[in-house]
């Protein structure tokens, strides 16, 4: 792996033709081209869209901070001055620069994503050990700890537009050439402690490569290539405010959307952000398997929810672990490692022949098998028509809708008319139904850390406003042990 790397680092290096390092210009943007980029960041091309964090939305219980704060409540506002003296005293090697464009970004996470904001806090309880350690074992700032912050969101099954996934969003050829294994049924991209190793991995080696942090991380987003075409018609100037202009449009909201990051992550109290905690525990263990089995066999044996184990396993693709062929790595709460290794030949023989024949029936290719329904496996398909919407299809078939973007392999809520969409049916049995599937009921009981947002999630077709509007709420403050009434779509 090491020979990879230096060779990625030669590679790069041997095409780059850079002039005399020129002193730093100043931080000021042209006004005009400062309105533009600070629309463009605004404009939600990798901050947070709506598909990040859909398997999140069900951790409701809140952490205890030490100073009260309402997640939807005012939203204080405060001076230029204030935030630069904030930005001043993190204790950060990567220099954090304030102007317009930086502003920008940090309003849009204060103003447009508080909520996810709110999530992206408690998940960082889970992930950010994993990314500091991998970060001090090279060396490096811990502050860039923050960079899945605005690639993923912190969600490890996140997947862009252009094929990038995982925590890091690494392509599958980046993922490769790191050591990452990308087939039919194990995704290492979305493998937590792997990609982290290797997102390390590929930041040292931009950093080796341009000696600067900011210069780094936008090679991160773009690739060396766009950023090394920049730093030549900027006439060589090695830095991002000097090659701002001529990197890519996306680029230039980069690193101000990283500085943002910096900046929520660790003032989000006086904003009154309040982090959330996931139910599922974030003390956990790895256990190496040497057989072969589904997540929903070892799910029923331990008596686990099978999304909590999907949770801690995201990389394996098809909920199977096949460690007949390769040692695979199983992650599971640290309290249950024991009954998982007294139980394992059990689990490995239960439902077997059943969910192997499920399996086999979930990656062929829908055209080989074209059945407008099947009653014998719970398997239909359905045929969009116009005006459906995921939440009415879920709903109809009493499925949630993130169940039904997994099985089509959907990156957001768009679908088309004619698209055929594969529905598993809740006489397929548990296996493919999510232990967070809707609610049916028409009342809710708010707990702990809940939020419009997050309980609306909880019922497909059903928004924030909507749980506002049938209860006659005026503002979005909740209230413990408080009943709320859920409309039926």
């Amino acid at each position: 792996m090491k020979k990879i790397a230096v060779a990625i680092v030669a590679f790069f290096t041997s095409s780059i033709a850079f002039a005399q390092i020129e002193e730093q210009e100043s931080f000021a943007l042209d006004s005009t081209i400062v309105a533009e980029d600070t629309a463009a960041v605004k404009d939600d091309s990798f901050f947070l869209n709506d598909t990040i964090v859909d398997n999140y939305i069900t951790w409701s219980e809140s952490m205890v901070v030490p100073m009260p704060c309402d997640t939807l409540g005012v939203v204080p506002n405060y001076t230029d001055e204030d935030y630069i003296q904030r930005l001043s005293k993190l204790t950060m090697v990567i220099e954090l620069p304030y102007n317009k464009i930086v502003r920008g970004a940090i309003d849009f996470y204060l103003q447009k994503r508080r909520e996810r904001v709110s999530v992206m806090l408690g998940l960082s309880q889970y992930y950010f050990p994993m990314f500091e350690q991998a970060l001090e074992e090279n060396n490096m700032p811990l502050e860039l700890k923050y960079l899945p912050v605005i690639e993923s969101a912190l969600n490890p099954r996140a997947f862009s537009s252009a094929g990038a996934s995982g925590l890091w969003q690494f392509m599958i050829g980046t993922a490769r050439l790191y050591g990452l294994k990308v087939n039919t049924l194990v995704d290492e991209r979305r493998d937590p402690i792997k990609a982290t190793q290797a997102g390390v991995r590929y930041l040292k080696d931009l950093y080796n490569i341009y000696n600067d942090w900011h210069l780094a991380i936008a090679a991160y987003n773009c690739g060396p290539g766009n950023v090394n075409k920049a730093i030549r018609r900027a006439g060589g100037k090695k830095d991002y405010w000097a090659i701002y202009y001529y990197l890519p449009r996306e680029t230039r909201g980069y690193v101000p959307a990283f500085i943002a990051a910096n900046y929520v992550m660790n003032y989000y109290q006086l904003h009154n952000i309040c982090p959330t905690r996931p139910e599922n525990p974030i003390q956990t263990d790895t256990v190496m398997v040497n057989t072969r089995f589904h997540l929903q066999q070892a799910a029923e044996i331990l008596g686990l929810p099978i999304e909590q184990l999907r949770t801690y396993n995201p990389q394996y693709r098809q909920d199977v672990l096949p460690g007949d062929i390769q040692p695979c790595a199983f992650c599971l709460p640290a309290d249950r490692v024991c009954d998982f290794i007294d139980n394992q030949d059990t689990i490995a023989r239960h439902k077997a022949d059943e969910l192997n024949k499920a399996l086999r029936a979930e990656v062929t290719p829908s055209g080989s098998a074209s059945v407008a329904s099947s009653s014998s496996s719970g398997k239909i398909y359905y045929k969009v028509r116009t005006g459906d919407y995921l939440g009415k299809i879920a709903s109809k078939y009493g499925v949630s809708v993130t169940n039904l973007k997994r099985w089509n392999n959907l990156r957001s809520n768009n679908i088309k008319v004619g698209q055929r969409l594969v529905i598993y049916t809740n006489k397929s049995g548990a296996s493919y139904s999510s232990s967070s599937s809707s609610h049916n009921s028409g009342t809710y009981k708010v707990r702990s850390g809940d939020t419009l947002w997050s309980i609306a999630q909880k019922y497909p077709g059903v928004s924030a406003e909507d749980i506002k509007r049938a209860n006659h709420k005026t503002s979005s403050t909740l209230k413990v042990g408080e009943i709320l009434k859920i409309p039926q779509k």
